[in-house]
Order: structure tokens, then sequence, then C-alpha cells
């Protein structure tokens, strides 16, 4: 377990799962739904299935304590908010609400 992680266990309620290539952090919420907050894959592998990879990896997790639905978020002025945004489209997410500054995308799962 990374430094990252333990550090992220010690101070929040967040989850993280760890590739050598990348990473999710991830709350299981007690609606029953399963929130991912952060998802990095390193720049030379994005686009061949990692991000849907580990977020699969997690749906299966929050399946296994009951969730039923996926929550995922853009800040639309984040530096790759764009690519952000497409990822989720692509993985079936729709939007769910937003502000100006903030974008709430989901699924059932």
């Amino acid at each position: 377990m990374s430094l990252f992680s333990q550090y992220l266990q010690e101070r929040t309620d967040r989850q993280i799962l760890e590739t050598d290539f990348g990473f999710a952090t991830y709350t299981i919420n007690n609606d029953k739904s399963v929130y991912i907050e952060d998802l990095y894959v390193v720049p030379e592998l994005r686009k061949t299935g990692l991000a849907s990879k580990l977020t699969n990896d997690i749906i299966d997790l929050a399946k296994a304590q009951g969730c039923t639905k996926l929550y995922g978020s853009v800040v639309p002025t984040a530096k790759t908010s764009t690519d952000s945004m497409k990822a989720f489209l692509a993985f079936g997410m729709k939007l769910d609400s937003s502000t100006n500054n903030f974008i709430v995308l989901s699924k059932d799962i």
C-alpha cells in the first residue's frame, strides 16, 4: 500500500484501489451508493481500458456491500475535465445534476 493510500485511509472515509499504473479513490455511502472521487491512469496507458477496469473493480466491491448506484463528478474548470466527462459518458453514466462548477453523473449498477 502506498503512502498516499495510508494517508487517505487514516484521514478520510475514502477507500483507494491501486495498481502499478493508476488508482481510484471512492466512498461507499449509507444510501447504497458508491462515489468515485478520483481516477488516475498514467498518461501512456490512457484509452487502454484501465480506467474502466478500475471502475468495474470498484463496482464489484460496492455491489458486494449492497450498492445499487454509482456516482462520479467533474469540475468543469479542471484541466482535464473534458476528458473526464467523455470517459464517464463512454462508461454509460448520465447527467444527474449540475451547477456552474460541479457536474454529477450517475449509473445504476
